[in-house]
């Protein structure tokens, strides 16, 4: 796959990443082979950044990624996890409402200094690694001010240092993350479900921004939580049901997709990878067969008259960054 680095950094990322929440067990339980084969499918492939976080499944991505990664060079491959949420222990264990996992610890916000230091501490030791590459501020919402002079400023001493290789700020909002990118010196932005067929908002702002300063997006969530994936009533959008304006807009999508003879997932990865700011596509991965799916969707031609009768169709702005696209249009 493609390899670009991430803004300024020395960090590089493959065209695909492979997002680690579903081996977190996320909504539905995975076996520990079944990750584990996950994981040495999406190598194979050529996916060569990995992300994960200690919000996912309680540490058990963390876990099982890095014991799935033992088995390859450290220096073939390059791991990001993330900050503001400690795990821990939690006296009445009950039951985790996203994650399939026993509630044996809590998650408490903690965005300051010594709460970053604590995280990778952690994190380090449940992937049994001795460095971390890209660390993300994860959803700082409603924290915002304590990352910015807390967090912040701790993950770029750690990168002055040489522990860390980039800083990065991941959330499903588009806003927040742009302040960073005027604000601070971060090196990549983990965009999730704002830069999709469906949802455009990342281009209002951030991803111009992002390509003038200069620092890389991670675009995820590109399926939007499934419904880009299998368009149908019920499927879901945002993790919830889909309303049926946006239903039946993925419904369009598909049936201009089917004329051309493309799935819809291979548009929906080929238009997320599309923006100059983009510097891969991170997909969430549960089994061998996503991974290889997602590799061979992207390696797939997409013909230029598909995206023509979309802007055509009015499902796509005229102007919207498709691959090919001059990019002077959605810079300016």
């Amino acid at each position: 796959m493609t390899v670009r680095t991430l803004g300024r950094s020395r960090v590089p990322v493959s065209a695909l990443s492979f997002g680690a929440a579903a081996i977190g067990n996320l909504f539905t339980a995975v076996t520990d082979h079944q990750a584990e084969q996950a994981v040495h499918t999406a190598f194979a492939c050529g996916y060569r950044h990995f992300d994960t976080a200690p919000h996912y499944g309680l540490g058990l991505s963390e876990r099982r990624l890095g014991a799935a990664l033992r088995h390859h060079p450290r220096d073939a491959y390059t791991l990001a996890t993330k900050v503001g949420r400690l795990l821990v222990p939690d006296r009445q264990p009950g039951t985790d409402p996203e994650f399939a996992v026993p509630a044996t610890h809590r998650r408490v916000w903690d965005f300051s200094a010594d709460g970053v230091r604590r995280s990778l501490e952690a994190s380090l030791e449940r992937l049994d690694t001795d460095r971390i590459d890209l660390v993300h501020l994860h959803d700082p919402d409603d924290h915002a001010e304590q990352a910015l002079t807390q967090a912040y400023p701790a993950l770029e001493r750690l990168r002055a240092e040489g522990v860390i290789g980039a800083i990065g700020i991941g959330m499903n909002q588009a806003a927040l993350p742009a302040r960073f990118v005027r604000d601070t010196d971060i090196d990549a932005v983990l965009l999730a479900g704002r830069h999709t067929l469906l949802d455009r908002t990342g281009l209002d702002e951030l991803l111009p921004l992002a390509a003038e300063r200069g620092v890389s997006v991670i675009n995820a969530g590109v399926f939007n939580s499934g419904l880009l994936a299998a368009p149908r009533p019920g499927a879901p959008y945002d993790y919830a049901p889909a309303p049926p304006e946006v239903l039946a807009r993925a419904l369009a999508l598909q049936e201009v997709c089917e004329r051309h003879g493309v799935p819809l997932r291979a548009a929906a990865l080929h238009y997320a990878a599309a923006h100059p700011a983009v510097a891969t596509v991170l997909v969430g991965v549960r089994s061998p067969e996503q991974a290889r799916d997602s590799a061979e969707l992207l390696h797939r031609p997409v013909p230029a008259a598909l995206w023509a009768e979309l802007a055509e169709a009015g499902l796509l702005p005229a102007d919207a960054p498709t691959p090919g696209a001059p990019a002077g249009a959605w810079l300016s």
